[in-house]
């Protein structure tokens, strides 16, 4: 009869193991000897690398993986054994003896054999009593560490050998020095099933319950879980993956479903109807032995039809004799993972080596091999299965990389299928582990857009998003107009940093500012401090420029420079004063430190806080720099500025305080000026107040630089630190402005910059430049005046009068500017004279102008004596010059002429006493040197004391006289006229060593001595004639 026959089937079966025949090693037509004779054998064991065999007349053999014997050994003398279990080298068996009444308990360990025997050793044996009735043992369970054992009657109670593990390491003084066996539980339903978990609970399963004991310190009394138990061998504790612990829960068989018990009561249920003799655990998995039955083709097990398909004749139905089923559930992923039928019903099930054993009563051994993932997954992949097989692959410990590429068979499968929503929600499972690429190109339709954007947010998510998936994902986004959804993607609350978003955040502002999402965009650029993006964006798409001069405000020195350099001029272009006022504070370098004007950018935007550093440099005067032409003033009262002056305000500090950062060079925004001079000029004349305490503003009054009666002094090295270029440049600047202005005042501005170089660095060279460019006379008289060019200013007004009169227009402004020009610089420099008279005379209507002026400045000449007269006569009767009458200059001529007259005579008496005092010398020195011609001393007094001469005297050639004792020992020289001898001789003596020194004469000649040098040194005897005389002398 199938006991089966109304059994449904509740769970997947497939078939992951491997079913083969064990044959015996020496004999491999029949099974291990030691395993062929089922009914001789009492219980196995297995651990440790090894299979225990006990058979009937109490021996154990230990079986090595060819199941050949390792050892054997006679466990219990004239008995058998009734229960074993292995734990960490230590074999517990349990048995019976015909010397004793009672069970008896004998410990070995197994791991340490007798040195002599080669036998396991006996550490412990002993009598388990309980009352004075024998009760057989039902079931044996030991801890997993050894530490705790407990053992199962069948009255109904429950004994528990605390500390084994500490009792077995000790040195024991007897064999039977074993701890007390303690009852834990009592009751008349007989024990069927005992379980450790973790050394800390003891499941106890009788026929009518299940209960949870809590062993140690404190230990509770037995807490029933159920009222319902379980018959003999149909309860064990499952462990985990690859044994140990694991979850370490009760697995309770009863015919209609599998019960899982922990401490805290019943779990999981699996409903699986049928008898069931045994259960036992490999790895998660549950092998579930049946009861003998008749098989029937009629059964709902496939497994029993298959069997009764493959053994019946073709005539028959169903197949001859019982048989056993046996079951591998999997307990982790809830399928069964083997089911086969084994005739003549299942003796023993052990499991060891990571392989299921299974001996049949008719002696035959079976081996389960559980099949490698690989190829699980493939029967799975092959049903289609692709959850149950993420399950199985999760459970078997694959890493992360292998589950998601069994969701990406999944995924490829539901899209082949046409269900792309499902398909997308596995792909979404690969991110990271899947090539992004491979899934986008399967959605690229325009129908699966959205399933696109699934993937591609949750890469995004994950960070795993590259610039051009987020290009993609913001395009899907406007496609699909989903602002909603765009809105979430951008507006998430990330880090502030950009380096943690999940997207790339250049190309997203790039992608939203193409396809029309500017407030996206510049949401963005603010949130991420993106600066440049934000003021684009604000100044190219949206044309916001108040908003970007506001935005300007709140960032650094540094980042507002930076970006004013690149928008500058289209800014000035609409929002010239607010974005002129914003450059000044940026180049001042008050930049966040003082409120903004109230203009309309300004109040439409709040400004960034003054740091403490900064509050010092705030609240300054808006109109400080348009005072006086001071530099570093200190007034505080200055000048009205002009009515064409833009009327912003707040330009420049009225102290040069030390900025709190290093200022811009202003030069670097000169270009963005270009369509805008007016606040070029306001720029410019803040910046310089603010940095360097230059102010330009007109004079009250303006002057001509030719009013003043004396020349400006000209321009001179000053002490002190050099101007910086970008000084310079603002200065240089700033003129040319003024100049190329058209304000009435400007050039008056421009004059009085000019008039301060010493304290206005600008360049006189490039000043030159613009003034000639702009034809500002002003300006260039005062620049040659700076620069020491007078003759260069008599020259311009003598053209300016020869252009009037080629022109035919009036020159006598002009020529009255030559004549003031000379009679202010003519006095230190004399070349001005003959230019100017050269000028006079060149033509006869300037003649006719000024006859009197030129009287006047021959007297001055005649005074001053800077010209010679044959000069001045050689000016005015050239070639090309107007006829000069003889009465113009009559008077001058008359009295010049009689001048000469007089110094000539004046030159020739001096030459004719110089020529008879010469004489008279020469006749001296030829009566000293004529030694025939005696001469006579008729002196009668000393000329050193004035005392009558006395004998002996001495007398000198030069006609002194001289006592004796008036003079020193040897004395030879008159010392009277020794002194100026001296003197004439050290004179001769100069001249000689100056006379080979001819590189000071020719420097003393090139200096301008010329003619009166080489007189000179003619006269000195240097040129050698004076010298070769005295030498002939001599």
């Amino acid at each position: 009869m199938d006991t089966t026959a109304n059994v449904a089937p509740a769970w997947r079966s497939f078939t992951l193991f491997d079913l083969s025949v064990v044959r015996s090693a020496s004999d491999p037509s029949s099974s291990p000897a030691h395993l062929s004779r089922p009914n001789e054998i009492a219980c196995i064991a297995t651990g440790g690398g090894a299979v225990y065999v006990a058979d009937a007349q109490g021996a154990i053999a230990q079986l090595g993986q060819d199941f050949e014997e390792v050892r054997s050994w006679q466990a219990f003398l004239e008995g058998r054994v009734t229960h074993m279990a292995w734990r960490e080298g230590v074999l517990v068996a349990l048995g019976e003896e015909e010397t004793s009444r009672f069970p008896v308990i004998k410990i070995w360990d197994v791991r340490h054999p007798d040195k002599k025997t080669g036998l396991p050793t006996l550490l412990r044996k002993g009598v388990i009593q309980h009352g004075n009735q024998p009760h057989p043992v039902s079931t044996l369970a030991v801890s997993p560490d050894l530490s705790h054992l407990s053992i199962g009657l069948g009255d109904g109670t429950v004994l528990l050998l605390r500390r084994l593990s500490d009792s077995l390491s000790s040195a024991p003084s007897a064999l039977s020095d074993l701890p007390k066996a303690r009852v834990i539980h009592a009751s008349p339903e007989p024990v069927t099933g005992l379980g450790f978990r973790a050394s800390r609970t003891l499941y106890i399963v009788t026929t009518a319950r299940v209960l949870a004991c809590t062993i140690g310190k404190g230990g509770r009394e037995p807490v029933v879980m159920d009222e319902l138990g379980a018959g003999l061998g149909c309860a064990c504790v499952v462990s985990g993956l690859g044994g140990g612990e694991g979850r370490g829960e009760m697995v309770v068989a009863r015919e209609e479903a599998i019960y899982l018990y922990g401490p805290d009561g019943r779990g999981a249920c699996y409903a699986y109807e049928g008898p069931k003799s045994s259960i036992a655990t490999h790895s998660s998995h549950l092998i579930i032995v049946s009861p003998p039955f008749a098989p029937s083709s009629a059964s709902v097990s496939a497994t029993v039809r298959n069997y009764v398909a493959r053994q019946a004749p073709p005539t028959t139905a169903e197949g001859g004799g019982d048989i056993s089923k046996v079951t591998l559930f999997d307990l982790d992923n809830k399928f069964v993972a083997y089911s086969g039928t084994f005739a003549q019903g299942v003796r023993e099930v052990f499991c060891e080596w990571g392989r299921v054993w299974i001996l049949c009563t008719d002696g035959k051994l079976y081996k389960l091999t559980e099949k490698p993932l690989p190829a699980k997954l493939d029967i799975l992949f092959r049903k289609a299965l692709f959850l149950l097989a993420v399950n199985l692959a999760r459970s078997a410990g694959v890493s992360p990389a292998g589950i998601a590429d069994i969701y990406r068979r999944y995924g490829d499968h539901l899209y082949a299928k046409g269900d792309y929503d499902a398909a997308m929600a596995q792909f979404v499972r690969t991110v990271g582990h899947t090539e992004p690429s491979f899934v986008v190109r399967k959605f690229l339709d325009a129908q699966r857009i959205h399933n696109l954007v699934t993937y591609l947010q949750e890469l995004h998510n994950q960070g795993l998003a590259n610039s051009d998936h987020t290009t993609l994902l913001l395009n899907c986004y406007t496609k699909l107009k989903d602002v909603a959804r765009l809105d979430s993607f951008i507006k998430t609350t990330h880090s502030r940093s950009p380096d943690d978003l999940p997207f790339d955040l250049e190309t997203a502002i790039r992608v939203l500012r193409q396809a029309g999402y500017a407030s996206h965009a510049v949401y963005l650029a603010e949130r991420y401090a993106r600066h440049e993006d934000y003021l684009r964006i604000q100044v190219e798409d949206a044309q916001d420029w108040a908003d970007a001069v506001g935005y300007l405000r709140r960032l650094g020195p540094a980042e507002a420079e930076e970006n004013l350099v690149r928008y500058g001029r289209t800014m000035l272009d609409n929002l010239p004063e607010e974005t002129t006022t914003l450059l000044v504070e940026l180049c001042s370098g008050t930049f966040g430190a003082s409120s903004p004007p109230r203009s309309a950018a300004a109040s439409a935007s709040a400004s960034r806080p003054a740091s403490p550093s900064k509050a010092a440099a705030a609240g300054y005067n808006p109109l400080s720099y348009l005072g006086g032409l001071s530099r570093r003033e200190t007034s505080d009262s200055f000048p009205t500025p002009d009515a064409s002056a833009p009327a912003a305000a707040a330009d420049a500090p009225p102290a040069l305080a030390e900025p709190a950062y290093d200022p811009p060079s202003p030069r670097i925004f000169f270009a963005h000026f270009l369509r805008h001079p007016t606040q070029f000029v306001r720029f410019l004349e803040a910046v310089a107040a603010a940095r360097w305490g230059i102010r330009v503003a007109a004079p009250p009054a303006s002057a001509s630089p030719s009013d003043s009666s004396s020349s400006p002094p000209p321009f001179t090295a000053e002490p002190g630190p050099e101007p910086s270029a970008d000084e310079r440049a603002v200065c240089n600047t700033l003129l040319e402005l003024y100049l190329t202005s058209p304000s009435p005042t400007s050039r008056d501005k421009a004059l009085h910059l000019l008039r301060q170089p010493h304290t206005i660095p600008y360049d006189p060279t490039h000043a030159l430049v613009v003034c000639s460019t702009a034809r500002f006379t002003d300006g260039l008289i005062l620049l040659w005046e700076h620069l020491g060019l007078y003759e260069d200013v008599v020259r311009f007004w003598i053209d300016s009068a020869n252009a009037a009169l080629k022109a035919d227009e009036p020159f006598e402004p002009a020529s009255r500017k030559v004549l003031e020009a000379l009679a202010k610089y003519g006095p230190r420099h004399p070349g001005l004279y003959a230019l100017v008279l050269r000028f006079l005379s060149s033509d006869a209507r300037v003649l006719g102008k000024h006859a009197q002026d030129l009287q006047d400045v021959l007297r001055e000449v005649d005074e001053r004596g800077v010209m010679h007269p044959l000069q001045v006569v050689q000016v005015l009767s050239r070639k090309g010059a107007a006829g000069v009458g003889v009465g113009l200059v009559r008077d001058w001529l008359k009295g010049k002429v009689a001048k000469e007259r007089e110094a000539s005579d004046a030159d020739r008496q001096l030459l004719e006493s110089y020529r008879a005092e010469t004489a008279k010398k020469e006749k001296e020195i030829a009566e000293l040197s004529d030694p025939d011609n005696p001469r006579v001393f008729q002196n009668t007094r000393c000329a050193a004391t004035g005392e009558r001469l006395e004998l002996p005297a001495i007398h000198f050639a030069c006609g002194h006289s001289f006592n004796v004792r008036s003079l020193a020992d040897n004395e030879t020289e008159c010392p009277i006229c020794a002194r100026s001898h001296g003197v004439i001789r050290e004179l001769r003596r100069n001249q000689e060593r100056l006379a080979d020194r001819h590189d000071l004469f020719l420097a003393e000649v090139q200096d301008g001595g010329g003619f009166a040098a080489v007189a000179s040194a003619f006269g000195r005897g240097l040129l050698g004639a004076s010298t070769g005389r005295a030498e002939e002398g001599g």
